[in-house]
Order: C-alpha cells, then structure tokens, then sequence
C-alpha cells in the first residue's frame, strides 16, 4: 500500500483536493475548502496554512472528508 508523503508541499495537497472537486473558499492562517456532493449536501474540510503538511494530518484529512488513500494519492501524483 503505498504511503503518504512525510511533508507534502501545500500547493500540491491543494491542487490534489481540488482535482477531488473541492474549490478554495478562503486562504488566511488555515485553508478552508468546500465540496458539493451529488445529493447537494456540503463536505467542508479546514487544513492548515503551512508550507509542509505532515502526512498524519493528511491521514486526517482524507478520513474526515471520506476520500480514500488510493484517490488522494493518485491526485497528489498528478498534481
């Protein structure tokens, strides 16, 4: 199974969730994203504002707002 990055750079996690349909609604001290679903409800998903990201905080991330390991790593790859 392959593993997250250690410290993944902001602007690739960014574009990875955003390729997962999340659009950018705020950037100050945390990062607020927001994704539609298909039944209209919303998945809201704050991540901090460093340059690095810490792959426990990504494992949180990707549990709290129901993407799986493997499509987040994809993203990240292509991003």
């Amino acid at each position: 199974m392959a593993r997250f990055p250690k410290d993944a750079s902001r602007p690739r996690v960014v574009a990875a969730l955003e390729a997962l349909g999340f659009l950018l609604i705020r950037e100050r001290e945390h990062i607020a994203m927001v994704r539609v679903n298909n039944d209209g409800t919303k998945t809201p998903l704050t991540l901090p504002n460093h340059k690095t990201i810490k792959s426990s905080t990504l494992r949180v991330i990707c549990r709290q707002s129901s993407i799986s390991r493997e499509d987040f790593l994809n993203a990240y790859e292509q991003a």
